[in-house]
């Protein structure tokens, strides 16, 4: 992979988005346990509390479409890395569940962002032979990011805490000041991702819908190592845009775009809906409260639910560009359906122990596997060039939107009266199996595979059209691409 240097740099650095949203998810886990008790918020406002930043995160998504058409996606970037460091300021300041929520929001608003334009921007960058494999180290991006702020959370929460207060009581400077601590803890990734972002490469794609064909031929000579492959990749571009720019209109009601469109928005949900952020939101409430471990010891746990989310990443990782998309959905979506069942089944039953882990365990592992790294792969990779853009904006609006219902509803379903007295506690998890057993079908039915198509071969495999085939004269390669094949621009 050493030939793919400056491709391999630019997904790394992008990728940091993705880590910070993987932090902003798991520090909310942790702070949850103590600034509740803070602020003495009821279910209701316990609910708005978490998921306050998901409405922020639908904002960024609706609005990062325009921003990365009108800006490109490198300057999208650098937007959501400035919201993410103002969010963590905020939060760990907040004197109120209002000041709190408004710094949640705009950390939503620079997730909303990043989660839209960090994937497009890796997929348009990378070789179709490479791409699913590139896209996934989103995906793993989010699951470091994850496991580190559980593992700060705990130390925070835990280690630092016990040593300052000298046997005091931990929970109670937990309370106080600990999960401030913790959602300062992000200022430090939120500042090297601005900082790394501006030696990165802009989007060829981009540059080429902005008629500066010259620094697209230059970026793909320097992180595709082939250079007759790159100027086959130009070229295919420059087809595709024009092809598209031939048609009378291109938007996402033309013909066949809103199928595609469909199917973006469908997979955004049902990644929501099946219950992983649920888990990851409320896993330390879930261990405290389902499962019965006091809040120090939930945090602990987490750190388990983060290693095993890391560790069945890596499977995707190495087989999405192996075994295709389509039987890692299937497969991972059975394994997600069986394992909160049985999660759901153990509380129900009131056998909690060690299958209720197994079960849980599970869920998160076959997550970390299919519907986590695949959906982002498909988002990226599925919609044609020229509504790129405005689809991505809708499909992950869609996503967020479901993700912050999911998130406010919890803690009232949990809690209600149906759920504990009528399912003991289980209901939640029962409705994220059947999820599952829809997500299922809908992938077995509606799903095409897309493993080794380029991006402009996409259009063809929904809608059956042929990308229009012109002969184009390729400009000279810029003057010193040779010498700085291997710089990041």
């Amino acid at each position: 992979m050493s030939k793919y240097k400056t491709l391999i740099l630019a997904t790394a650095v992008a990728s940091l988005g993705g880590f910070l949203f993987g932090y902003d998810t798991g520090v909310i886990n942790g702070t949850q346990l103590y600034f509740t008790e803070y602020f003495e918020l009821n279910p209701t406002e316990h609910g708005w509390a978490v998921s306050s930043a998901l409405l922020g995160c639908l904002i960024g998504a609706l609005s990062a479409g325009y921003f990365s058409q009108k800006l490109g996606r490198k300057v999208s970037l650098v937007i959501s890395a400035l919201l993410f460091t103002l969010s963590a300021l905020g939060s760990g300041a907040a004197t109120s569940l209002t000041f709190l929520s408004i710094s949640r929001i705009i950390g939503g608003i620079g997730v909303g962002i990043a989660s839209l334009t960090a994937p497009m921007y890796i997929a348009e960058l990378s070789p179709s032979s490479k791409r699913g494999q590139m896209v996934s180290f989103y995906q793993l991006a989010i699951v470091v990011g994850i496991l580190i702020v559980f593992l700060a959370t705990y130390f925070i929460g835990g280690g630092v805490s016990s040593n300052i207060m000298e046997g005091s009581d931990v929970h109670t400077y937990n309370v106080e000041k600990g999960w401030r601590m913790m959602f300062w803890s992000e200022l430090i990734p939120c500042l090297m991702f601005l900082a790394l972002l501006i030696p990165v490469p802009k989007s060829p794609r981009w540059l080429v819908m902005k008629d500066r064909g010259k620094e697209a031929l230059e970026i793909l000579l320097r992180i595709v190592p082939d250079k007759k492959e790159a100027h086959e990749e130009f070229l295919e571009i420059k087809k595709s845009i024009a092809s598209e720019l031939s048609q009378t209109s291109t938007s996402i009601w033309s013909k066949g775009m809103p199928f595609i469109v469909f199917i973006g928005v469908m997979l955004s949900i049902f990644q929501q809906v099946t219950g992983i952020n649920a888990i990851l939101y409320y896993g330390s409430e879930i261990f405290n409260k389902a499962l019965g471990y006091g809040p120090e010891d939930a945090l602990k746990q987490q750190i388990l639910l983060g290693t095993v989310n890391l560790i069945f990443t890596f499977v995707a990782i190495l087989t999405v560009d192996k075994w295709g998309r389509k039987p890692l959905l299937i497969v991972g979506t059975l394994g997600m359906t069986l394992g909160i069942g049985i999660m759901g089944w153990t509380i129900y039953t009131n056998n909690l122990g060690v299958l209720s882990l197994v079960g849980l365990l599970g869920f998160i592992a076959s997550f970390a596997m299919s519907m986590g790294p695949i959906v982002w792969v498909m988002l990226s990779e599925i919609f044609p060039n020229r509504i790129r853009s405005t689809a991505m904006a809708i499909a992950v609006g869609a996503q967020w939107l479901a993700n912050m219902v999911v998130q406010w509803l919890f803690p009232i379903v949990n809690e209600g009266q149906v759920n504990q007295e009528g399912f003991n506690g289980a209901l939640p998890y029962f409705l994220f199996a059947g999820m599952g057993v829809l997500t299922i079908l809908f992938v077995l039915k509606f799903i095409p595979e897309t493993k080794g198509y380029s991006l402009e071969e996409m259009e063809e495999i929904f809608t059956g059209k042929k990308i229009v085939s012109k002969d184009y004269k390729l400009p000279p390669p810029p003057q010193g691409s040779e010498a700085s094949h291997d710089k990041v621009a």
